[in-house]
């Protein structure tokens, strides 16, 4: 006795119509927007100065980095501070690309805050 699978075989299915493949992707489109929106209101929760305000993308987005590049600046400091009093801190540390960048991205944005002021 042979099985059969459940979906059958791809000839007995029936074709989609333009309209029905139309409203997939519609729905399709509106769920991936809904879990970019979802994962927006995360991050503003979790940043600080960010929720409740109105909910711009690119705000959040660049907030969003400004928060971690001070994450990885305190980081820093406690990895220095730890190693000043003779404590082993490997391991702890982060890779120096990123710890450059956050430095240099941090210089770049104080000297653009001072040429406005």
């Amino acid at each position: 006795m042979a099985s059969q699978s459940p979906a059958g075989n791809a000839n007995e299915r029936p074709r989609l119509t333009d309209a029905q493949k139309k409203e997939n992707h519609i729905r399709s489109e509106q769920k991936r927007r809904e879990a970019i929106r979802e994962g927006f209101d995360r991050l503003a929760s979790i940043v600080p100065g960010m929720e409740g305000h109105g909910r711009s993308e690119a705000v959040v987005l660049e907030a969003t980095i400004r928060f971690m590049r001070e994450k990885v600046m305190e980081r820093q400091k406690c990895i220095a501070d730890a190693q000043a009093k003779g404590i082993d801190t490997t391991g702890w540390e982060l890779p120096k690309d990123t710890v450059e960048a956050c430095e240099r991205q941090m210089e770049r944005t104080r000297l653009e805050e001072l040429k406005k002021n």
